[in-house]
């Protein structure tokens, strides 16, 4: 059995071909990812547009942009928050300083690294607002708020069904899950 190699950092990925193949490194580990599967792709676009066109103008909403936790951490949100200034240079890589909200929607083979892992790794780099979205049994969405000694998330609230997206940070909103759910779902 070959070991895995646990010394890939962030900077590795910078040279890669761009190629399709979603790639991540976790302390040092590199994960790999073909396209997610079209449920998920078509909630994260729907979400991500909702929340693009609520977006207060000092903030930008971008998807499959990368976030450089540290040397050996590099990992790619479903969608994010960033602030305008730090998108204007339109980067593929930001830094965690520039991030407002990261949310992963959980699809199979994601929920322990996007509920656990992710959770975890964004809460250290002190991104203020997490999501957490569900496809299964419906449509879920946990919103988190960075807890203020930095010692991870705290669960906010919680919307299913036919329910709203009511919250206020990281800045007013108001989405109608039945609005974001794809046809295929």
């Amino acid at each position: 059995m070959r070991a895995v190699r646990n010394d890939w950092t962030a900077d590795d990925l910078d040279n890669f071909p761009e190629d399709n193949i979603r790639r991540e490194i976790f302390d040092g580990v590199l994960r790999t990812r073909r396209a997610l599967p079209s449920d998920h792709q078509t909630l994260t676009m729907l979400l991500a547009a909702v929340l693009m066109r609520t977006c207060p103008d000092h903030l930008f909403v971008t998807q499959a942009n990368e976030v450089e936790l540290g040397p050996r951490r590099r990992v790619t949100p479903d969608f994010m928050a960033v602030t305008f200034a730090s998108a204007r240079a339109s980067p593929s890589v930001f830094a965690p300083t520039d991030v407002a909200l990261a949310a992963e929607v959980i699809s199979p083979g994601t929920k322990r690294i996007d509920s656990v892992i992710k959770l975890a790794y964004y809460a250290q780099a002190g991104i203020p607002h997490f999501w957490l979205i569900t496809m299964r049994p419906d449509i879920s969405v946990t919103a988190f708020d960075l807890r203020p000694d930095f010692s991870g998330y705290h669960p906010i609230a919680t919307f299913t069904g036919d329910q709203h997206i009511r919250l206020d940070q990281p800045w007013p909103v108001d989405i109608s899950l039945p609005s974001i759910r794809p046809r295929n779902l």
